[in-house]
C-alpha cells in the first residue's frame, strides 16, 4: 500500500481515481456488510476494535456494489455507442437494473423500494410510472459514484444522468438532489479538490441547482408528485440535502473520531444523510483511508452504504494506492471493477 500523507495525497497521479473509487467503494461496501443493521456495541463485541477491523473472508458485497456495477455497464453501453444522452441512458440502465431484479444474486438484503421499482420498470410502462416518489432511500446515491468518474462528461449530462439514474427507483426530489451531490463531491475529488474545502464547494453547488429542473432527463416526473412547479420540486430536495450538509459543517467544527458519525449526521438510511455521514469518516481521515473506512463500517446506521460512499469519495481522491492489495485482490467482482476503473481512466 502506498503511504498516504496527512493531506489525503500520494504519489500517484490522480489519472487513477476511477479504480480508486470502485475499489474503495466494494471494500467499503464488503467491510459495512457484517455490521449493517448492528448498534456499535454490538459491532464492537463481534469485531473488536474498530481501527483494526479486518476484511470478512470471504469479501462478499451487497446491492450497493451490484448496483453500481449495473450503473456502470449501461454508462459503458451508452457511451460505447455514441454521446451519453436521456433516452439512450434510460433504457440501458433500465435493463440493467431489471437484470438486476431477476439475478440469483439478488440475495444481499437489498431495499424494498428498489425491488419494487425495479419490479414495475419489468414492464411496458413509463419509467416515471415506476419510480417511487415517496422514497428518499440512499438506494439511488449509493450506485452513483460511476457518473463522478466517467470522463468527458458535461456538467450538464453528469447532473442529468445522476437524477435520471436515481429516478428510476427512487423519485423523491431529495434521492435526485443527494445522488447529483453525491456524483459531484466523487468528480471533484478526483480532479484534485482539497478535503478542506470539499463541503464549502458542495453547499454552493446545492444553492445554484436548487431549483433547475433537468426536463431533458427526467421527463414529466414531477407532475406525478404534489408540487406547483418543477422548481418548487427540486427545492424540497436540495433544501434537505443543503440542512445535512449544515450537520456536516457543525460536526467537523470539533471532529469526535471515536464518536459514532452517525450521531452527527444521521443514521443514512435515507439519501442526505448517507451522503453526509459517507463524507464525514471520509473528512475524519483523509490521509488515513483504512480508518475512514473503518469508522463507516463501525455505525449504527447503513453501516453498508455509508462505508461505500467514504470508500469512493476517498479512493476518488487518492487512487488505487489507498488500498491493501491483499483485500483489493479478494473483494467479489474485482476483475468487473478493476476492468470498468481502467476504461475510465484511460
Amino acid at each position: 500500500m502506498i503511504p498516504v500523507s496527512r493531506t489525503g495525497r500520494t504519489g500517484t497521479a490522480t489519472g487513477q481515481a476511477a479504480t480508486g473509487a470502485l475499489i474503495g467503494l466494494a471494500l467499503g461496501d464488503a467491510l459495512g456488510f457484517p455490521t449493517e443493521f448492528n448498534d456499535v456495541p454490538s459491532i464492537l463485541a463481534k469485531c473488536g476494535p474498530w481501527r483494526e477491523m479486518e476484511l470478512p473472508r470471504p469479501a462478499f458485497v451487497t446491492d450497493d456494489t451490484q448496483m453500481t456495477l449495473a450503473l456502470g455497464r449501461a454508462i459503458r453501453t451508452v457511451t460505447d455507442r455514441g454521446l451519453l444522452e436521456p433516452a439512450a441512458m434510460a433504457a440501458a440502465v433500465r435493463q440493467e437494473f431489471v437484470g438486476w431484479y431477476h439475478s440469483p444474486e439478488n440475495n444481499r438484503a437489498p431495499g424494498n423500494t428498489c425491488l419494487t421499482a425495479c419490479g414495475l420498470l419489468d414492464s411496458d410502462r413509463p419509467w416515471q410510472q415506476a419510480s417511487r416518489l415517496h422514497s428518499k432511500g440512499c438506494g439511488a446515491n449509493m450506485r452513483v459514484a460511476p457518473l463522478g468518474l466517467v470522463p468527458g462528461l458535461s456538467t450538464e449530462q453528469r447532473a442529468g444522468a445522476a437524477q435520471l439514474q436515481s429516478a428510476l427507483t427512487h423519485g423523491h426530489p431529495t434521492a435526485l438532489a443527494a445522488s447529483d451531490l453525491t456524483a459531484h463531491a466523487v468528480f471533484l475529488l478526483a480532479h484534485g479538490a482539497e478535503p478542506t474545502g470539499l463541503v464549502g464547494q458542495l453547499r454552493s453547488y446545492a444553492i445554484e441547482n436548487r431549483t433547475r429542473y433537468h426536463e431533458r432527463w427526467l421527463g414529466d416526473l414531477w407532475t406525478y408528485a404534489d408540487d406547483v412547479s418543477p422548481a418548487h420540486f427540486m427545492a424540497r430536495g436540495w433544501d434537505d440535502c443543503l440542512a445535512a450538509l449544515d450537520r456536516l459543517v457543525g460536526a467537523l467544527r470539533v471532529p469526535s473520531p471515536e464518536t459514532d458519525p452517525c450521531l452527527a449526521t444521521g443514521d443514512g438510511w435515507i439519501a442526505e444523510e448517507a451522503l453526509a455521514t459517507g463524507l464525514l469518516c471520509f473528512l475524519l481521515f483523509p490521509g488515513e483511508p483504512l480508518l475512514a473506512l473503518r469508522r463507516a463500517a463501525c455505525t449504527r446506521g447503513d453501516s453498508d452504504s455509508i462505508a461505500c460512499l467514504a470508500g469512493a469519495f476517498t479512493g476518488a481522491r487518492v487512487g488505487p494506492g489507498a488500498w491493501p492489495a491483499e483485500w483489493a485482490e479478494r473483494i467479489e467482482h474485482h476483475g468487473e471493477l478493476l476492468a470498468l476503473g481502467a476504461l475510465w481512466d484511460a
